[in-house]
Formats: structure tokens, C-alpha cells, sequence
């Protein structure tokens, strides 16, 4: 078996120095299969969508345990190379390879030779190599149909190795599931398939000469594994739609892990996308009453649940003063967080004029790291300049009060969000609420129909996912953690996959034409 190559400091560096920027910037990074990764030393070709430009990568970079693979060689269009940015040091310093595409030369040919080759030799070395088949990243809710060439490489590096006995490659397919890929505190599902592995022997039909076919079957397997392990619909109304549905079957309080939420949500978007009449008639209902909890600013559940006008101003009192306390403790932090909040929403704010959101949302979370991280390493050093006498105790205390003030911060714009949402669902009144609960009531039993009756759910969401491994809902896991103090740096609590770090629920999406 061949020995990869081993992973030089700057890599390692940036796998360490990514790995924490992304565990502060998304909520929870979920990573399923990490034992189907291929070991160090065999040929790799690692393939996943690309909805969320550099940031994929940097997700994959780190979701893959150094103890299974040493490094993972990247590719990034060509015009990123060369540049005096950090983005610019940061891919050339991984041994990213530059890729040219037609786009960026006017649609006209372009030569990858020296490209392709040394992607190969990656291979024949038994390095793992990263490409992203849709060919560019893109913000919309469908995965783009894959390009050829994964499967192209695997014929030319078992024709260039036909003569070994013992070679072989894999295709890892992987699917990446961001609930709100550009917004803070959300949260990320990474999805590893069994590899689709190939030797010259059984896979003679991808050895030179090739019927193109073959490749073409390859590919569309590709993008069969990597669209089961995530959402992809033709429209984010389909989307919206398919999420509303989930959250009616399995409602707020269903322990279930974020792989069943996002493979539940899946399930009925395959299932809105049929033409059946009954079928496009809920959807269309499913809108209809989205719509209307959005105009009303109240989610399902408090329709679902309903509570006395007395119970509601009680709650809402709780909220806000367990709010107001958690920001008063968190003031000391929040000064601190502030310069990296304003720096980022500065470069943002004018990012998003360069372009169509289908062109410029993906790289959102791309400038929202970047930025942060460098405010945020300025914060740092200032702190320690300014305390030079005390320095090795402000370089620990500064990043451990940002990090429980994020804590306290998440937790007291939940409390924020939920006071509105009382507030909001008291102006409501009685007569509206039950009207409400009427449709929705109408519209539960309709989706439950659809979910066990011919989607073959379980009757009892709560019971079936608790047992599929509904103990990690909430960030909350084992008993120790479970029972670990409120100021615990550790204590994660969320309730709500489709949370984020914002004062409203997150339910809407650009439009379709945009």
C-alpha cells in the first residue's frame, strides 16, 4: 500500500486554527460515519456539494480525523491564487491546487493538464484529494447536476495503473447540511457515504478505452449518495415547506440527533415535489399557513400548545428578566465581542452590494470567519498589550469570557425571542389563536396521513428517534453534561435545530427569481 504524503505545518496549523474558528462561528458541527473514511495510504477521492464556497472545505478539512487521513489536498479556482489576501496565503499554504475555469476566462478554453496531472500523482501517492463536482458554489437549494470529471480521474488513474494487482481507489461522497450557512450559532451536518471503491480488475470497464457511458453511470451514482444525506429541493419555497411539515410530524420537544432532523426534513421535500393534486394541494396549505404564523410573528408550536392569557404574561415576565440579567453579566464579553460584531457586519453590509445573492450569499459565512477572526485576534492581543504586567493571565481569561459570554448571549437572545413571540401571540387573541389552531389541527392530520401512511413513518416520532440516538438533541450529552452547572463553559443548550443567534425564528429564504 502506498504511504500519502505527510502533512506539512502549515496545513496542520491551518486544520487547528479552523477547526476552533468554526466550532465558535456554527453552533454544532454534527459528523456522521467518520469510520467509513478511508485510512491514510489509500488512494482518495473525498466529493461533497457546494453550497458554501471556501467555507466547504474548510468543513471538510476539519470533519476528517487526522488519525484517518494525514492531510487532504485541496482545489480552488485559479483566481484565487497568487493575491495579496489572507483567503489567498490560506489555500496556497494548504497545497491547494489552482483550477482554471471557463467562467473566469471569458468562456473560453482553458488547460487543466498540469492540474490534472498532479492530482493524479496526489493519488498514486495515496493522498486523499478534495473536489466538489457541481464545479462551483452556488447559494440554492438544489444540488447542480455533477460534472464528469471525479469520474474521469478514477479511469485515468486506473488505466495508468492497470498492471497492479493490489491497486484500488475510492470516491468518498459526502453530503454537508447547513441549517443557516451564514448565520452565527447555526448549525452542520456532515454526512459521509460508504466509499464506491474501484480496482483495475472489477472495474475493467473504466480502464482505457472507456465507453462514456460508464463514466456517466459513475457520476450519476455520485450524486445519487451525495443528494440522499441532504435537503435538495428545486425551490426554497419547497424548502420552507418541507421544514413546516417536519416541524407538524416530530414537533418542538422530539429529541431527535440534527442527521434524523435533516433526513426527516429530506422526506417530505421528496414528497412535496410530486405532482399528485392532493399532495401540491397541502403543500400550497403548508404555505398558506407559514405565511400567516410569519405575518403574525408567532411560530407553530405556540398554536400548537396553547396557553392561558395568565401563563403567557407570566412566561413573558420570566423571559425578560432572565434576559436582562444574562445581558447584564455578559457586558464585560460583549465589550470584547463588539469589535469583532462590527467588523464583520461592516464587510458583510458591503460584500452583499457586489453581486445577485445566488452569486454572493455563499461566501457569506467565507468573509464572516475570515473577519472575525482577524477582529477577534486583535481583540486578543490589544487585551494582552494593555495588561502586559498580567499578560499570561489576560491571554487565558479574555478567550474563556468571550467564550462564556457567547454562552450567555445565546441563551439570553433565546429568552428575547421567546418574550416576543409571547407578546406577539397575546396580541394575537383568543379568537385568532383558535382559528388558527382549527387549521392547523386540519393540516396535522393531513401530514401525519402522508408521513405513516405512505411515507411509512413511525406512528410515535418521539419514542422512534429517542431510540435512534435522540440524546444528543440539544447540545446536551451524558449525564455528566447534562447535569453540569449553568455557568458551565461546556453546557450547550439548544431546543430548536432550526435555531440561530437572532431575535426572530429564521423560517424564510431569498426568493426563487432571485
Amino acid at each position: 500500500m502506498p504511504q500519502d504524503t505527510p502533512a506539512p505545518w502549515s496545513y496542520i496549523f491551518i486544520r487547528l486554527l479552523f477547526k476552533f474558528v468554526l466550532q465558535i462561528f456554527y453552533g454544532t458541527i454534527v459528523v456522521e460515519n467518520v469510520e467509513l473514511i478511508p485510512k491514510s495510504g489509500e488512494p482518495c477521492i473525498v466529493c461533497a456539494n457546494h453550497s458554501n464556497s471556501l467555507t466547504d472545505a474548510l468543513v471538510l478539512v476539519t470533519a476528517i480525523p487526522s488519525r484517518a487521513r494525514n492531510m487532504l489536498r485541496l482545489t480552488a479556482k485559479s483566481t484565487q491564487f497568487g493575491r495579496r489576501t489572507f483567503t489567498s496565503w490560506l489555500i496556497e499554504s494548504a497545497g491547494t491546487v489552482p483550477i482554471k475555469r471557463r467562467k473566469d476566462f471569458n468562456d473560453e478554453d482553458v488547460d487543466n493538464t498540469g492540474a490534472m496531472e498532479e492530482l493524479m500523482k496526489a493519488l498514486e501517492l495515496g493522498d486523499a484529494i478534495c473536489l466538489f463536482p457541481e464545479g462551483m458554489s452556488r447559494y440554492h437549494p438544489t444540488i447542480a447536476p455533477l460534472k464528469t470529471g471525479v469520474a474521469r480521474i478514477v479511469s485515468d488513474v486506473l488505466t495508468r495503473n492497470r498492471d497492479k494487482a493490489d491497486f484500488s481507489i475510492s470516491i468518498l461522497t459526502c453530503s454537508i447540511t447547513y441549517m443557516h450557512r451564514q448565520h452565527f450559532r447555526s448549525d452542520v451536518l456532515v454526512t459521509f457515504h460508504r466509499p464506491m471503491k474501484f480496482t483495475p480488475k472489477d472495474n475493467p470497464e473504466l480502464v482505457a478505452p472507456v465507453d462514456f457511458d460508464r463514466i456517466r453511470e459513475v457520476t450519476a451514482r455520485m450524486q445519487e449518495l451525495i443528494s440522499s444525506g441532504t435537503i435538495d429541493a428545486p425551490s426554497w419555497d419547497l424548502v420552507r415547506s418541507a421544514k413546516l411539515a417536519s416541524r407538524m410530524y416530530a414537533p418542538l420537544g422530539t429529541r431527535m440527533s440534527l442527521g434524523d432532523h435533516v433526513r426527516l426534513t429530506r422526506t417530505f421535500a421528496e414528497a412535496l415535489k410530486t405532482s399528485d393534486l392532493e399532495i401540491q394541494s397541502l403543500r400550497r396549505d403548508l404555505k398558506n399557513y407559514q405565511d400567516r404564523l410569519v405575518r403574525l410573528g408567532i411560530k407553530d408550536d405556540r398554536i400548537r400548545r396553547p396557553l392561558t392569557r395568565r401563563t403567557i404574561l407570566l412566561r413573558m415576565c420570566i423571559r425578560l428578566l432572565w434576559s436582562l440579567f444574562l445581558i447584564i453579566i455578559s457586558i464585560p464579553g460583549l465589550i470584547l465581542w463588539t469589535p469583532v460584531f462590527l467588523t464583520t457586519f461592516y464587510a458583510v453590509h458591503n460584500f452583499k452590494k457586489s453581486g445577485p445573492i445566488w452569486d454572493t450569499w455563499d461566501e457569506i459565512a467565507q468573509y464572516k470567519l475570515v473577519y472575525g477572526l482577524f477582529s477577534g485576534g486583535f481583540v486578543w492581543l490589544t487585551s494582552i498589550m494593555l495588561t502586559l504586567p498580567f499578560a499570561p493571565f489576560t491571554a487565558v481569561v479574555v478567550p474563556l469570557l468571550m467564550w462564556i459570554t457567547l454562552r450567555w448571549l445565546e441563551d439570553a437572545i433565546a429568552a428575547f425571542r421567546a418574550f416576543t413571540a409571547l407578546t406577539r401571540l397575546l396580541r394575537v387573541g383568543e379568537a385568532t389563536a383558535s382559528e388558527m389552531r382549527d387549521v392547523r389541527e386540519a393540516l396535522y392530520a393531513r401530514v401525519k396521513e402522508l408521513a405513516v401512511g405512505t411515507l411509512g413513518l413511525p406512528q410515535d416520532p418521539e419514542t422512534h428517534f429517542m431510540e435512534r440516538g435522540g440524546r444528543e438533541k440539544g447540545r446536551v450529552r451524558g449525564q455528566l453534561e447534562s447535569g453540569a452547572k449553568y455557568f458551565s463553559v461546556r453546557r450547550r443548550r439548544k431546543r430548536d435545530w432550526n435555531e440561530t443567534l437572532r431575535l426572530y425564528d429564521k423560517v424564510d429564504y431569498p426568493e426563487d427569481d432571485l
